[in-house]
Order: structure tokens, then sequence, then C-alpha cells
């Protein structure tokens, strides 16, 4: 991966965490936890919703990015990442934070499962009942 000065922010969701690192003067390649983008994911789903802030903003082909996930699923992983991303471009660049609040990209989605309760199937699933 690239060297020299980056930076950096990190993105949540769910219980999945993204470490996000932004190399400026790339030439657009996005590695995440050691493989390629395609090779992480081959969901065209995941794949726009990773880069839609570099879409936005026009930047596909200037920065390379590595990333560092862990924890949840690949989709809740894959909005971690963008959170990070939209997050990493603010550091660099402040004027970049209200085309990005627009679409909602510095938004943390912070719904989680519920725990379970006691006495309880599931957090609100009660068991069945039976009259007899």
């Amino acid at each position: 991966m690239s060297k020299g000065a980056y930076f950096y922010a990190n993105g949540k969701r769910k219980n999945a965490i993204a470490t996000v690192r932004l190399f400026p003067d790339g030439k657009g390649e996005t590695t995440v936890n050691g493989s390629t983008l395609r090779e992480w994911s081959d969901d065209d789903q995941i794949f726009f919703t990773v880069l839609q802030p570099l879409e936005l903003l026009g930047a596909k082909k200037d920065f390379d990015i590595d990333v560092i996930t862990k924890g949840g699923g690949k989709k809740a992983q894959a909005e971690a990442i963008r959170l990070g991303i939209a997050r990493a471009f603010v550091k660099k660049d402040a004027t970049l934070r209200e085309q990005l609040k627009q679409e909602s990209l510095l938004t943390r989605d912070s719904r989680v499962k519920e725990r379970k309760k006691p006495g309880l199937r599931r957090a609100r699933r009660s068991p069945q009942w039976s009259k007899r």
C-alpha cells in the first residue's frame, strides 16, 4: 500500500468497526483487510456503498484507501467503511463537510440489536401461551 502521510478516521455500524486510512496522490486503489475491494466482496450493492463518498466528491481515482474491518457482517462493514471514508475526507478538507452531510454520509446509524430480556425468547418475543 502507499507510504507517507494519510488521513485517518473510524466508522462504526452495528457491531462492525472500520479503520480507514486515506492516502492523497493515489491511483484509486482500495484495499480491505489486505485484499482488493472486489476480492473482499463481489456484491455490487456493497461495492457502491463503500465508494459512495468518492463518487459524490468525484475523487475516485485521486486517493488510495486502506481499510481494516472487524465485527458484524459484510453490509454493516461496508456502511462502517463508508462512514470512515466520509470522516477522513472531512479531516482532509473541512469545506466538504456540508456536501457530505446533505447526503447523510456523516451520520452514524446507531440502530443495534436489542438485548434479550429474561423470561422472553428474544428481546420482545414472549413464550407461546396455551390455554390447556
